[in-house]
C-alpha cells in the first residue's frame, strides 16, 4: 500500500495529465487560428463570437483558418491513436504508422490514383489510402515472417517499405507533373484545406474509430504481458492482433487522406504519454490523441512563425517540422532499445557455394549484360543512333554527328556503371554488418547527410567552384556516419541493428532539414534539387575522379574478405577466432560510408541499388565476400546503366503524352 501511494505521489493521475494536455491544446489552437497572411487575428474572431458582424473575418475563419486547425486536430487524433495501437499490439516502442511503412503505402496509393487521372472523392480516396497502407503492412509481414521476429528486423522491413513507397510516389510525380500537381507539398504533410467538408467528414470517421479502439483497451493491456499470458487470461491474440492492426491502418489512412503523411506524430505521442506514467490503454488512448493533436497544431504554428506566409516564403509542410522533432526522439529511443538481434545468426539467405567454373560463367554473363546495357544507353536518347551507326563509331568509322553523340553519352554511361557498382558494394558491406538482406546505405543516414552538406554549401557559398558541392556531400555523409556510430555504441558494444535504427533517425532528421532549407530558399535551390534526385545527366570524365576513393574502398573490402565473412556468424565465433568485432564493424561501415557518400557526390542520391544488387549476387554466387563483391558490383552497374537508359525515353514518352 505504501509503495503504491509513493508511486501515485511521483506520477500524476491520468485525469490531471489529461487536464494539463487539454489546456495546452486549447492554447495552441487559439494561437494557431490567429495566424495567417490575411491580417485577421484572434481579436477579430473574438468579435465574431461577441456578435459583431465582420464578413471578411467570417470568410477567413470559415474558409481558411478553421478548416486548417480542424485538419490538424483530426490528423493528430488519428495518428496518436494509431501509433498507440501499433505500439501496444506489437510491444515495440518504436512502432508507428511511419516506421512500419503504413503512411508511405497510403501515400503511394493516393498518388498512383491521381497519376491515372481518376477524380475520386473523399470516401473513395480514403479507401484507396487504406488499401495502400494495408498492402504496406502485409509486405512488412512477408519480409519478416521467414526469420526470427525481433523489433529490429520489423523496423528494418518497415523502413524499406517506407523508402519504396515514397520513392514510387515521387517517381510518379516526376513522370507526370500535370496529373500529380500540388502533391509534393501534400506528400510532406500539409494542413492546407479548401473547406470544412473534408476535415469534418474525416473527423466523424476518426471519432467512430476511436470509440472502437477503446473496446480493445483491456486486451491490449493483457497483450503487453506477453502472448501466452494474454491467452491464459482469455484473450484470443490471433484474432485481436489482426483486428487492431487493421484499425490502426484505417486511422493512419484517414490522416493521410486529409493532410498527407505527417511524420512521427504516431511515434512521439504514445512515448510522451508512457513517460508520464500512464500505462492502462483506456487512459493512454485518449491522452495520446490529445498529445498528438496538440503536437500537430503546435508544429504548424511553429512552421508559420518560422516562415511566415506574408513574407513571401513557400508553405512549410507541417510534416517537415514533426520530422525535425521526431527524428531525434527516434534516435534516442533506438539508442536505448534492446533489438534482440545482436546474438542472432546470419539472417541473410545465400546460395550454395559454386565451383570456380560456375562462378566465372556467372561473371561472364554479368559482363555481357553490362556491355549490352551500355550499348543500349549509347544508342537511345533525344537523338537516336542506329545500331549500324553505333557499330561504325565503335569501330572507328561513322559520321561526325554520330561520333559527337556517342562521345557525349559515353562518360555519362561510365559514371552510371561505376556509381552502380559502388552503391552495390556499399549495400553488401552494410548487410554484412547488420546480417539482414533488407539493409542498405540509405538506412544508415549517409545519403541524407550528403544531401545536407550539398545544400548547405549552395546556401552559404553559391559562388563556390563546382567541385565544392560533391566534396561537401562526401563530408556530410562521413560526418553523419560518425554521429551514428557514436550514438549507437552502447554499453554492450556496437549492436549492428542499433546502428541502422539510429541511422534511420538521423536520416529522417537530415531529410527534413533539407526540405526546410529548400522551402526557405525557394528557387535558389533548383540546382540542388536536380542533384538530390539522383542523375547522371551531363556528367563528364571528371566525375569519374570522385568515384576513385569509393572504388578503392571496394577493393579494400575484398582484401578484408575473411573478416567480413566472419561478421555473419554473430559475436562468439569471430571473437574465438581472434577477430576484433568493434574494429571490424567500424572499418566495414566506414568503407560503406566512403562508397555511398562518394557516389552521392558524383551522381546524387540513387536508392535501392545497394539493396537489390547484393541480394541478387548472394543468390547467385553465395555469401563469400571475395566472390560476392565483384558480382554485386557488376549487377549494380547493370541496374544503374539500364535505369539510366530507360529513364530518357520514358520521360520523353510521358512528356509527349502530357503535351498531347
Amino acid at each position: 500500500m505504501l509503495k503504491a501511494e509513493g508511486r501515485s505521489l511521483r506520477r500524476p493521475p491520468a485525469t490531471l495529465v489529461g487536464g494539463a494536455v487539454s489546456c495546452a491544446l486549447l492554447g495552441v489552437v487559439v494561437v494557431h487560428i490567429g495566424l495567417g497572411a490575411s491580417g485577421v487575428g484572434v481579436a477579430e474572431f473574438a468579435g465574431l463570437l461577441a456578435g459583431r458582424a465582420d464578413p471578411h473575418a467570417e470568410a477567413v475563419l470559415l474558409g481558411s483558418r478553421l478548416p486548417r486547425t480542424l485538419a490538424g486536430l483530426v490528423t493528430g487524433i488519428a495518428l496518436g491513436v494509431s501509433g498507440t495501437l501499433l505500439q501496444g499490439v506489437t510491444r515495440n516502442p518504436l512502432a508507428s504508422p511511419d516506421t512500419l511503412g503504413v503512411n508511405a503505402g497510403a501515400y503511394f496509393a493516393v498518388v498512383a490514383v491521381a497519376f491515372t487521372g481518376l477524380n475520386v472523392g473523399l470516401l473513395t480516396g480514403g479507401g484507396v489510402a487504406f488499401l495502400g497502407g494495408l498492402l504496406a503492412m502485409l509486405v512488412v509481414y512477408l519480409l519478416t515472417v521467414g526469420g526470427v521476429l525481433t523489433p529490429g528486423r520489423v523496423l528494418l522491413a518497415g523502413a524499406t517499405v517506407m523508402l519504396a513507397g515514397t520513392a514510387g510516389a515521387e517517381f510518379l510525380q516526376i513522370l507526370d507533373e500535370n496529373s500529380t500537381r500540388g502533391m509534393y507539398v501534400w506528400g510532406k504533410g500539409s494542413l492546407l484545406q479548401t473547406g470544412l467538408e473534408r476535415p469534418l467528414a474525416a473527423g466523424v470517421f476518426v471519432g467512430c474509430l476511436f470509440l472502437v479502439a477503446l473496446l480493445f483497451a483491456r486486451q491490449l493491456d493483457l497483450i503487453a504481458l506477453g502472448d501466452e499470458t494474454a491467452e491464459a487470461m482469455g484473450v484470443r491474440v490471433g484474432r485481436v492482433r489482426p483486428a487492431v492492426l487493421v484499425l490502426a491502418v484505417l486511422l493512419a489512412a484517414a490522416a493521410v487522406t486529409v493532410t498527407g503523411p505527417v511524420a512521427f506524430v504516431g511515434l512521439i505521442a504514445p512515448v510522451v504519454v508512457r513517460m508520464l506514467g500512464v500505462n492502462a490503454h483506456a487512459a493512454r488512448l485518449p491522452l495520446a490523441a490529445l498529445v498528438a493533436a496538440a503536437l500537430v497544431v503546435a508544429a504548424d504554428t511553429g512552421a508559420q512563425l518560422l516562415l511566415p506566409p506574408s513574407a513571401g516564403h513557400g508553405e512549410l509542410p507541417v510534416g517537415v517540422v514533426t520530422a525535425l522533432l521526431g527524428g531525434p526522439v527516434f534516435v534516442f529511443l533506438a539508442s536505448r532499445i534492446t533489438t534482440g538481434d545482436a546474438d542472432v545468426g546470419a539472417a541473410v539467405a545465400t546460395a550454395r557455394p559454386r565451383g570456380a567454373d560456375s562462378y566465372l560463367l556467372a561473371l561472364a554473363a554479368c559482363v555481357a549484360a553490362l556491355a549490352a546495357a551500355m550499348a543500349v544507353g549509347l544508342r537511345v536518347g533525344d537523338v537516336a543512333v542506329g545500331w549500324q551507326q553505333l557499330s561504325a563509331v565503335l569501330l572507328g568509322f561513322g559520321d561526325g554527328a554520330s561520333h559527337a553523340v556517342v562521345a557525349y553519352r559515353l562518360p555519362r554511361i561510365l559514371v552510371a556503371a561505376l556509381a552502380g557498382a559502388c552503391l552495390a558494394v556499399a549495400g553488401a558491406a552494410v548487410q554484412s554488418v547488420v546480417r539482414n538482406p533488407i539493409a542498405e546505405p540509405n538506412l544508415i543516414g549517409v545519403t541524407q547527410g550528403a544531401a545536407v552538406g550539398a545544400v548547405l554549401v549552395i546556401l552559404t557559398a553559391p559562388a563556390a567552384p563546382a567541385a565544392v558541392l560533391p566534396l561537401a556531400a562526401a563530408v556530410g555523409g562521413m560526418a553523419t556516419l560518425g554521429l551514428v556510430m557514436l550514438i549507437a555504441h552502447g554499453r554492450t558494444g556496437l549492436d549492428p541493428t542499433r546502428v541502422v535504427l539510429v541511422g534511420l533517425g538521423c536520416g529522417y532528421t537530415a531529410q527534413a532539414l533539407v526540405h526546410m532549407l529548400v522551402v526557405g530558399a525557394q528557387m535558389n535551390l533548383s540546382a540542388a534539387l536536380t542533384w538530390l534526385s539522383g542523375s547522371t545527366y551531363a556528367r563528364d570524365f571528371t566525375a569519374l575522379g570522385w568515384l576513385a576513393a569509393p572504388a578503392a574502398a571496394a577493393v579494400l573490402l575484398v582484401c578484408l574478405s575473411r573478416s567480413v565473412d566472419l561478421l555473419a556468424f554473430g559475436d562468439d565465433l569471430p571473437r574465438a577466432l581472434g577477430l576484433s568485432l568493434g574494429r571490424a564493424r567500424v572499418l566495414v561501415l566506414g568503407c560503406s560510408a566512403v562508397l555511398a557518400s562518394g557516389t552521392a557526390a558524383a551522381v546524387g542520391t540513387v536508392g535501392f541499388v545497394g539493396l537489390v544488387a547484393p541480394h541478387l549476387a548472394r543468390r547467385i554466387v553465395g555469401g563469400a565476400t571475395a566472390r560476392l563483391v565483384p558480382m554485386a558490383a557488376l549487377l549494380g552497374a547493370v541496374l544503374v546503366v539500364s535505369a539510366d537508359a530507360w529513364a530518357g525515353p520514358c520521360s520523353l514518352r510521358w512528356r509527349s503524352r502530357s503535351a498531347w
